[in-house]
């Protein structure tokens, strides 16, 4: 039977919190508990204006679905890479809210996700192209030269490349 939100062991919390929904599967794969991720993802498409960014709360559910099963948090290396329309969706809420008129729903989400072994850049060219300067970013974003750059400096550090 299939659950909308998380089934944590021992009562555990999730991780991050009110993102990162996912179901649970009884019969899959076995996960070595002494597994480390250390995984990059890519998201360039922007949420509609005030509105959550679901490419973003993939990490929230990566991290909160191998956590309920059993993963060390440690062994998490999560990186998010933002490029074109999304850029906007990582300027804090208040040059957000002063630019949409509407509050953004993805802050509460980067500060979490900063804050479970989360690093998050965010495409120099696509940022200067949608007028995001980097003091206008959520506090821990950093502004990469280019997404190109950042992912091929992941590489380097050992990050795969999540396909989806």
């Amino acid at each position: 039977m299939f659950v909308s939100l998380p089934v944590f062991a021992n009562d555990l919390e999730p991780a991050i919190k009110d993102f990162g929904f996912f179901y649970n599967v009884p019969s899959h794969a076995p996960i070595a508990q002494n597994t480390h991720f250390k995984i990059a993802f890519d998201v360039g498409k922007g949420a509609q204006k005030g509105e959550q960014n679901n490419g973003m709360n993939s990490l929230a559910r990566f991290i909160n679905m191998h956590i309920a099963h059993g993963i060390k948090p440690e062994n998490i290396e999560l990186a998010l890479v933002i490029h074109g329309s999304a850029s906007v969706d990582v300027l804090d809420n208040n040059t957000y809210k002063n630019r949409f008129e509407v509050d953004n729903k993805n802050q509460s989400l980067i500060e979490q996700l900063l804050a479970n072994n989360t690093v998050v850049y965010v495409c120099g060219q696509s940022a200067t192209h949608y007028k995001v300067a980097p003091e206008q970013l959520i506090k821990g974003v950093k502004m990469s030269l280019s997404a190109m750059t950042a992912h091929a400096q992941l590489q380097q550090q050992g990050y795969t490349l999540n396909p989806f």
